[in-house]
């Protein structure tokens, strides 16, 4: 549905994109990841026919976006960061607005509008200058007229920026409910939300990729991966090097002060949870918690990212 060759976008000797190349299937939600700078925004407006690329190429549905612009926008819904609108118009003239422009008509037009009103719940400011309403209700109108047309290709920058729990639930139930029709490219820097909706992740940093996999497989890169946290009830003397010496442990640390909790690391991140317990039982400890981590997306992360630049362009 995506296909991304090679993509670059310079402003004069400053490299944003560089080389990007990816494709985003049909069913796919990929989380696109990146510090600030790291050529997110860029690269979704580059993806959307926004801006032109300095070099490589974007396919949507098999439409260069180049050379037949409009049948590719025709395949897209696009939120932009910051859900731009027009202050002075009320959500119900700016998605008629955004109807006509998409030249939709008739009964399946009006269907279309009163759909997307219900599935962002915007039915109690539609009559309110958008100016006036909530950060939050503004980017629920800017998701409206993204799904108005019922587009194959979703384009959602920062999709739940400015909402509540409540209502970043909402629209992540949404996008999990649209996900099995489109091909969805989110841009967050919200990390839980790539273990809420996204079925892939793809993190940039300097306008490169550095990482691309599933959630669990980005998570495994983590030097948390299957690190057991213990917390006895008590403790117990020559507990850490008990610890030390199974094997298949690389190191244990304090997880605090109490002298009752530890971190146990796996050597190559294999689990060893079990080995653990077994140890326990068999010592007679008094265990209060045994836990192993997935491993912490926050961490491959900033890891990964070591942009210095600042401003997101």
């Amino acid at each position: 549905m995506i296909e991304i060759q090679g993509l670059v976008k310079a402003f004069g000797p400053f490299v944003a994109v560089d080389g990007l190349a990816f494709t985003v299937r049909r069913g796919e939600v990929m989380g696109f990841l990146g510090p600030n700078g790291a050529g997110k925004s860029t690269t979704m407006k580059m993806i959307t026919g926004f801006l032109a690329p300095t070099a490589g190429r974007v396919f949507i549905c098999g439409h260069d976006m180049a050379r037949e612009p409009l049948a590719a926008k025709r395949r897209i819904g696009y939120l932009p960061e910051g859900a731009p609108a027009y202050p002075d118009m009320t959500p119900r003239s700016f998605l008629e607005f955004i109807a006509d422009i998409r030249d939709m008509k008739g009964m399946g037009r009006r269907g279309a509008i009163r759909n997307a009103i219900e599935k962002v719940e915007i039915g109690g400011v539609l009559d309110q200058p958008i100016e006036t309403l909530s950060k939050g209700f503004k980017r629920r109108v800017g998701i409206a007229q993204a799904i108005l047309h019922d587009p194959d290709v979703l384009i959602l920058d920062e999709p739940t920026d400015g909402l509540d729990p409540n209502q970043k639930h909402q629209v992540r139930g949404l996008i999990q409910a649209m996900a099995k029709n489109k091909a969805i490219i989110i841009s967050t820097h919200i990390l839980e939300e790539v273990d809420a909706v996204c079925s892939r992740a793809v993190i940039i940093d300097r306008g490169r990729i550095v990482a691309d996999g599933t959630p669990a497989e980005l998570e495994a890169m983590s030097r948390f991966h299957n690190c057991v946290t213990l917390r006895l009830a008590a403790a117990q003397p020559g507990v850490a090097d008990a610890l030390a010496g199974l094997a298949g442990v690389a190191r244990v640390e304090a997880a605090d002060e109490s002298g009752r909790a530890f971190l146990i690391y796996p050597e190559g991140g294999r689990p060893v949870v079990a080995e653990v317990g077994e140890l326990a039982r068999l010592n007679g400890w008094a265990v209060d918690r045994l836990v192993a981590e997935a491993g912490r997306l926050d961490e491959v992360f900033r890891r990964l990212t070591t942009s210095d630049t600042r401003d997101a362009i």
